[in-house]
């Protein structure tokens, strides 16, 4: 490293910013005192403290644990426990706080899943490197690998979401005002809660049978009566749906007639 860094005595202090999926950011600084670095506000806040961190060039996954407490700073235990700072792009920097214009970025990552136990949260944040550890390619399938209405799949979802209201919910089943527009043509897709406290989070949607949806999970809270909710269609990923419903089998993204492993465990009469 360089600059403030390299002097015998310096007067350096730890910056977050932390960037949700839905565009909300904060600052956080171990300082006594906020910092202003760059235009963009850190926050004092003590409690956010980092596991060591240690750069080097070698190629391998890199990662670091964060530990803080839950404050009313602005990362809440209902935020943490319904996932919205899942995957949240992180930047770690170390500012100069005598002099906030002179700073430099020790790491930058995304949030991985949070622990809450105690008051306090812990979570492990990804470097770039971590990358390196996933599939450089695809393994085959008999069902697709695109996402229905994705680049690959190019099935336009105009028509295919649609506005409801829930009439009633019970764990993982939720009763809607609408009903699908085909056999099960929910399934596979996503809920998106537009009011109440699940605002702004997505389920997966398991199946559909008319307006009951069956869900991956029960949402993180309580589904209320009257809550809106956008409802988008799903595909069961298999060739002959996308052949027969959506007109799309040239941009099917599996082998439906590759031969499995089972083949090696047919035999003459079986």
């Amino acid at each position: 490293m360089s600059g403030f860094l390299d002097l015998p005595l310096t007067s350096f202090s730890l910056c977050w910013r932390i960037e949700r999926r839905d565009g909300v950011a904060l600052g956080f600084t171990g300082h006594d005192r906020d910092l202003i670095v760059d235009g963009f506000r850190y926050r004092a806040s003590p409690g956010v403290a980092p596991s060591a961190i240690d750069e080097g060039e070698v190629l391998e996954a890199d990662s670091l644990d964060v530990a803080g407490a839950l404050t009313g700073s602005g990362i809440s235990e209902r935020d943490l426990r319904s996932g919205r700072w899942n995957g949240a792009a992180v930047r770690l920097l170390a500012v100069d706080w005598s002099d906030p214009s002179q700073w430099v970025q020790l790491l930058r990552g995304e949030l991985g899943p949070v622990s809450i136990e105690r008051g306090r949260f812990t979570v492990a944040l990804k470097g770039p490197g971590a990358a390196l550890a996933r599939p450089v390619t695809e393994e085959t399938s008999p069902l697709c690998r695109a996402e229905l209405g994705d680049r690959r799949c190019r099935v336009d979802m105009a028509g295919r979401r649609r506005l409801a209201t829930i009439v009633g919910a019970e764990g993982d089943s939720v009763e809607l005002d609408q009903i699908e527009p085909v056999e099960n043509g929910w399934g596979g897709g996503r809920l998106r809660w537009l009011d109440g406290a699940n605002a702004g989070l997505s389920s997966a949607i398991l199946t559909s049978s008319g307006s009951q949806l069956i869900l991956a999970e029960p949402p993180v809270f309580a589904a209320v009566a009257g809550a809106r909710v956008e409802v988008i269609e799903g595909c069961d990923k298999r060739f002959e749906t996308c052949r027969q419903r959506f007109g799309n089998a040239p941009n099917f993204r599996g082998e439906p007639h590759l031969p499995g492993m089972d083949l090696l465990t047919r035999y003459p009469g079986a």
